[in-house]
């Protein structure tokens, strides 16, 4: 698969992904944080899911209809914790994944859905 993570999603995560056998860019190896909807464009036009903590991007996707490659967000705990949840998602929801989802971690709690033009 290919991500794009943000800089907040971290850079232990990137290298396990990669580890993994992933095709995976950081958002930080691009320079200053360009704002959410550049991270959005880049993430489509390069067809990455973009992994992050930020609860922004959701929210963007839906209201401004935004194209996607598919969004995972994360919750805000160690960077280890963020590997093992992330390991589960792919195991488990590998062809969400692969469908566009937009897949949130929150309380222990996985919630997957889609826009529109997904379903």
């Amino acid at each position: 698969m290919k991500f794009l993570i943000d800089r907040c999603a971290g850079t232990r995560l990137a290298y396990w992904l990669r580890e993994q056998g992933h095709d995976v860019v950081e958002s930080r190896e691009r320079g200053e944080d360009p704002g959410d909807l550049v991270l959005l464009h880049w993430a489509a036009d390069e067809e990455r899911i973009l992994v992050t903590i930020d609860s922004d991007f959701g929210y963007i996707i839906f209201t401004r209809e935004i194209k996607h490659c598919g969004l995972v967000r994360l919750p805000d705990v160690p960077a280890t914790v963020r590997i093992s949840i992330l390991a589960d998602l792919i195991a488990r929801h590998e062809v969400d994944l692969e469908r566009k989802a937009i897949i949130t971690v929150r309380s222990g709690r996985v919630r997957v859905s889609y826009t529109p033009e997904f379903i």
